[in-house]
């Protein structure tokens, strides 16, 4: 599981589909498998996009008039409408030419590396935080350094760390809000000091925003474009998550930077020819943005929210009565939570990956080993399920535990 070079960066879909192989491996158990571990909504019918959404593509496709190849950067018409819709949130308006568009937020991701990649040069990551970024950064030769989040304050991150391991070479930290893989959500006054402590130092911010807008406890979301005025900000994001649409790849790269540190004309030629060389999202998928962005009912995305709180209650209620496991933050927002794993109180499991491989195996969950995501001895549990789903999912968790539970500590408990 050690990071030594790109092609030894675990991910996420590689960890889960041993999971499944090791299910299939097994070959004898009558239980249906259920997957909290990939953060797709749309596995569950609960989750559902938004009929809009569908007729706008629907539309675009009968119309015969986007069989073709869109401008490598995107259709206008959809990059004008994704600053239109960036902008409702910022104390600026951001223009088309500010938005590039891409097949998802991962083509995103690399794009920004690809474009701040420099030799000698580091990146800030988060830890935990999500792998793709080591895997893009170690195939650009950029160093990562990891800032530790911290679980006692919401998964805030460190500054005091972020100073420390900065210095000249480093060209930027990603900020991930709301939080992927910890389910928490940044307040105003954080995310302030965020872009101060970025200016101070000289670097820009990478705030991916896949999960913007998919807040659902006390604290409000919001985009760190806010701060644009403070420090320069590439804005990461995509249809995916909102509106349930994963497999529809639309994504964008953003330069929220109303002082114009991205406008040289050498930076946008360099950011243009780069993406003569990638392909986009489906044309007709793009053509429909603008309607996707524009009509969507506001009682859909509160649907869609209700969902998600109620399913975060039930995991955080049930983790309660699992002595082995412990969520540190009650989820705020996404679709994912972070629970530590207490290995004393287990008698054959080794780590975390040892319990991920023999829950699949004896119970058919699958839920993430911490290592994927950078923490050890802890669990990413995704809730993007149905409630029916979440509560067997925990009471096979339950016995399995039981199973495994070191029973000294039970008597010495009794």
């Amino acid at each position: 599981m050690e990071s030594n070079g790109a092609t030894n960066t675990i991910t996420i879909k590689g960890i889960l589909s041993l999971l499944m192989q090791s299910i299939e491996e097994e070959d004898k158990s009558p239980k249906r498998v259920i997957s909290l571990g990939m953060g797709d909504p749309s596995a569950y019918s609960c989750f559902r996009t938004t009929p809009v959404a569908q007729q706008a593509v629907s539309d675009a496709l009968l119309s015969h008039d986007f069989h073709g190849y869109a401008p490598t950067v995107g259709l206008p018409q959809a990059r004008r409408a994704i600053a239109e819709y960036l902008s409702r949130d910022l104390p600026y308006k951001l223009s088309q030419d500010d938005v590039f568009i891409t097949s998802g937020c991962t083509q995103a991701i690399d794009v920004a590396l690809a474009m701040l990649a420099r030799p000698g040069a580091n990146i800030l990551l988060p830890r935990p935080g999500f792998p793709i970024y080591e895997l893009c950064a170690k195939f650009r030769q950029l160093e990562v350094r990891y800032v530790d989040l911290l679980p006692d304050s919401g998964w805030e991150i460190d500054l005091d760390a972020v100073e420390a391991l900065s210095d000249q070479n480093t060209v930027a930290l990603v900020v991930i809000n709301p939080g992927n893989p910890c389910g928490n959500v940044y307040g105003y006054q954080h995310l302030k000091k965020v872009a101060e402590m970025a200016k101070k130092l000289g670097i820009l911010v990478i705030a991916d925003e896949v999960y913007g807008h998919l807040a659902f406890g006390n604290t409000p979301f919001v985009p760190m474009g806010v701060f644009g005025s403070v420090v320069p900000v590439l804005t990461l994001g995509s249809l995916s998550k909102r509106w349930i649409v994963p497999g529809w790849r639309l994504g964008w790269f953003v330069t929220t930077d109303p002082l114009g540190s991205f406008k040289d004309p050498k930076i946008i030629e360099r950011f243009k020819k780069y993406f003569d060389i990638l392909g986009g999202p489906a044309t007709f998928i793009q053509a429909a943005v603008p309607t996707i962005l524009e009509q969507t009912d506001e009682l859909f995305f509160k649907k869609t929210l209700n969902t998600l709180k109620n399913s975060s209650v039930i995991c955080y209620e049930r983790i309660k009565e699992i002595p082995c496991i412990d969520c540190a933050h009650r989820p705020e927002g996404s679709m994912a939570m972070m629970v530590k794993l207490n290995l004393e109180l287990l008698e054959d499991i080794s780590d975390d990956i040892d319990f991920c491989f023999k829950l699949a195996r004896e119970e058919s969950v699958i839920i993430l080993p911490g290592t994927a995501v950078g923490l050890k001895n802890w669990l990413r549990i995704t809730f993007a399920a149905d409630q029916s789903s979440l509560e067997e999912a925990f009471n096979r968790i339950k016995c399995f535990y039981l199973r495994h539970s070191d029973q000294t500590h039970n008597i010495l408990e009794f």
